[in-house]
């Protein structure tokens, strides 16, 4: 396992949902040489999200080539059955999401037997009551600005008011807030403001480069902390 010294300095985390999936590994050394903080991998299943995307033997095949933190959402259910696999596969952080089963408690108790961080999800639709009782049992909380199952998609702007909520809940207990969905340079601040520091971004970091041109993934990145920062008044 990597070490995740606790920081609430914006960590810009690219999802490889919006990389090249026939070069995954080359994707996450590049973005990670062009400034990404965490390597975000969004896990679907097809059954608790409409699309299916990969499992524990890409996580495990895209590991070597990942220097710092491999971020693991589970938008899977059931869960339980999968977390020793993804954290076999070298999982820094495993999230899974309130809403895929009747034991949620349990489930972070696994992911954190299993040697993770854990992490919590929040569909849009969630109110932040549930989490407040799991507030010891987490290392993360994810705060979904789209509704889970495909990169794309555009924010969700009643989100910002629930990241707000929870970082008055967190007060000064060292867990993340992560943001996934629509971000950009226009809704990270906006997101930041509220309190995140977790910034998962698919297109927005991938767009316009690849393998043998990656530089535009570091303009990307840098664009989207910049925003972040100067919203939180950390900016230069």
């Amino acid at each position: 396992m990597t070490q995740i010294p606790f920081s609430r300095d914006i960590k810009i985390a690219p999802s490889i949902l919006a990389a090249d999936f026939a070069n995954f590994g080359a994707e996450c050394a590049a973005a990670e040489a062009q400034g990404a903080d965490w390597i975000h991998v969004d896990v679907m299943d097809g059954h608790f999200v409409p699309n299916i995307t990969f499992g524990p033997a890409t996580c495990a095949a895209i590991r070597p080539h990942i220097k710092g933190i491999m971020d693991v959402h589970l938008m899977i259910a059931p869960v339980d059955p999968y977390i020793d696999a993804f954290v076999s596969a070298g999982a820094d952080i495993v999230t899974a999401h309130i809403e895929a089963g009747p034991h949620i408690h349990r489930t972070l108790q696994a992911i954190r037997g299993a040697g993770a961080k854990a992490g919590l999800a929040l569909n849009p639709g969630t109110g932040v009551g549930d989490v407040e009782h799991l507030l010891d049992m987490v290392d993360l909380i994810c705060v979904m600005t789209v509704n889970p199952g495909f990169g794309g998609q555009k924010f969700i702007h009643s989100q910002v008011q629930k990241v707000r909520d929870l970082r008055a809940m967190i007060g000064d207990r060292p867990i993340h807030i992560e943001i996934d969905g629509g971000v950009d340079p226009t809704t990270a601040p906006l997101v930041a403001a509220a309190g995140a520091d977790v910034l998962v971004a698919g297109s927005a970091v991938f767009k316009g480069g690849s393998v043998s041109n990656p530089e535009p993934y570091g303009s990307n990145i840098a664009k989207i902390r910049q925003a972040a920062e100067m919203a939180n008044g950390h900016a230069a």
